[in-house]
């Protein structure tokens, strides 16, 4: 089973960065790893997700976020650029010996518990 404890969330004025990260625990295998985000009223979105290939993005923080993945120290990053007020969500980092598509949320093995991103 892998554990996942998610940081680096706050609170940042809209243009502004922060970088999340993700420290991954455990004997399970997480071959592929992602974001995803839950907004106010709102249903879980996928945001990113990295596995050996090239990393996918959802279109609404493409060319804004980078994902990335240390596997020497087990922790995913997402590093978050010129913030939009609609980018305030609980963020949640997410593992799967498999790569579910983005949008196939229950496929998702592992969940961390969250840390909360605000953009005002």
């Amino acid at each position: 089973h892998v554990q996942l404890v998610e940081s680096g969330g706050g609170s940042v004025q809209a243009g502004g960065s922060l970088r999340l990260s993700c420290v991954a625990s455990g004997s399970g295998n997480r071959h592929c790893m992602g974001w995803f985000r839950q907004g106010p009223g709102q249903q879980r979105e996928g945001v990113a997700r990295i596995a050996k290939t090239v990393p996918t993005y959802t279109d609404s923080v493409k060319g804004r976020f980078t994902i990335s993945k240390d596997n020497a120290e087990n922790t995913l990053y997402l590093q978050m650029n010129s913030l939009e007020v609609e980018d305030t969500a609980m963020y949640y980092c997410a593992a799967d010996r498999n790569c579910p598509h983005l949008r196939n949320i229950g496929d998702w093995n592992s969940w961390g518990q969250g840390t909360q991103v605000t953009v005002s």
